[in-house]
């Protein structure tokens, strides 16, 4: 039985269509963070927040850290539009159920503090800097027992999920410049080094067809998998087919869902970048190191005339928590009550940085709480929110705060 009341879950049922209008009127402010022409819609969109909280009874601040028109559509159960699923949907919601506390007469069963940000595609810069100095006695965040961060995805479309561990990441820059100017390649090619043909060739030492590290020392950083941690994985509701279903192709690199599930490290690369994720126990700082050596080593048996810079763009560590705390249990209660299953525990591979700085500066738990689908496409061309995850999510998000309250008493 829901620890959540009838009048709060039956309000939300009533008022689909006002909680669509409001994700629909998000999503028309683009605010891409990473396109300095929209850099003042990001301004907009926490202002547009701050209205909405305003509305239903909640004190905001706007804290200083230092345009293309998106009309989103309905289309039968799918809500299209950039960010409808990363991460406009799971925001929008948490005003959902602060609404259908308020209008329904509902008390909220515990103190709720928010902290909305618009440049996590960007770095997020100055906001652990922010976290850090509001944690301390009489700050804005002093008192917190939990954190709950809805920025992730289930693994599949059919079962939820709750995330208590994320990888890191070290992102590079690498820059091979030769002549002064473009040449014509009639004239020129063959005849002089190349940096893109050297781009491609430093490029091709990363990683091999199978998706395996080539930078040495890299996987000894990898914490060895223990068998409960294999037992988890096995057990997780999860199939090489939705890896398929999710991709649109049958491209998966292992036929077994734990060696997929477990993979360590990601290289992408284009435009001389390319990001390795992190997993226990790799940081930035000795990967960084390791990389840059690596690359300088293999541009050297090239014997090139261009000159090799590599920059390390930007990092952070990946993070890991305890699944069994309570607030988990809590998660994982609101859960079942709304899905009628239990959620499974995933260790994404994405990476949040603010997750861990939330929790060494409040020393508390952090969870991530998602609400999309894995086939939801977020970041891509086409991203979309189906509705009964973002209808079922506000209630999931509402009823969490209830059994938080429960399990805490």
């Amino acid at each position: 039985m829901s620890a959540a009341p009838e009048g709060f879950l039956n309000y939300v049922d009533a008022h689909k269509d006002a909680f669509i209008k409001r994700l629909a009127d998000a999503i028309a402010i683009p605010s891409v963070s990473g396109d300095p022409s929209h850099r003042p819609r990001v301004k907009e969109m926490g202002e547009f927040v701050q209205a909405q909280l305003d509305a239903v009874g909640v004190t905001t601040k706007l804290v200083e850290l230092g345009t293309q028109i998106l009309e989103g559509q309905k289309t039968t159960d799918r809500l299209y539009g950039r960010g409808s699923t990363d991460d406009k949907g799971p925001l929008m919601a948490w005003i959902n159920v602060l609404e259908a506390h308020k209008a329904s007469g509902t008390e909220l069963p515990v103190n709720l503090k928010m902290c909305f940000e618009g440049m996590e595609e960007s770095g997020s810069e100055g906001l652990d800097d922010l976290i850090k100095a509001e944690a301390g006695s009489g700050k804005f965040f002093h008192g917190v027992d939990c954190v709950c961060i809805s920025d992730n995805y289930w693994l599949n479309d059919t079962t939820p999920c709750l995330t208590y561990g994320l990888r890191g990441i070290s992102y590079f820059k690498v820059t091979i410049s030769g002549p002064a100017h473009n040449l014509h390649s009639g004239l020129y090619g063959n005849c002089v080094h190349e940096p893109m043909t050297n781009l491609v060739q430093v490029f091709s030492k990363l990683v091999d067809s199978q998706g395996k590290i080539l930078i040495p020392k890299i996987n000894e950083l990898v914490d060895k998998l223990t068998p409960d941690e294999r037992a988890r994985y096995e057990k997780m509701d999860y199939s090489i087919e939705d890896i398929d279903k999710a991709v649109g192709a049958s491209i998966a690199l292992s036929d077994d869902k734990v060696d997929v599930l477990m993979a360590g490290c990601v290289t992408q690369c284009g435009s001389g970048k390319f990001s390795l994720r992190l997993v226990p126990s790799m940081t930035p700082e000795v990967v960084d190191s390791i990389v840059k050596r690596y690359i300088e080593y293999e541009f050297g048996l090239l014997n090139s005339k261009c000159k090799l810079t590599v920059e390390a763009l930007s990092g952070g560590k990946p993070y890991l928590t305890d699944p069994n705390h309570w607030n988990f249990v809590a998660a994982s209660n609101a859960t079942q009550a709304i899905y009628g299953k239990e959620p499974n525990l995933t260790r994404e591979g994405g990476s949040i940085p603010v997750t861990l700085t939330f929790a060494d500066a409040l020393n508390v738990n952090v969870l991530l709480l998602p609400m999309g689908r894995g086939s939801d496409g977020a970041h891509s061309t086409n991203e979309k929110l189906d509705l009964s995850n973002y209808i079922n999510g506000t209630k999931l998000l509402g009823t969490y705060l209830h059994e938080v309250a429960k399990v805490k008493k």
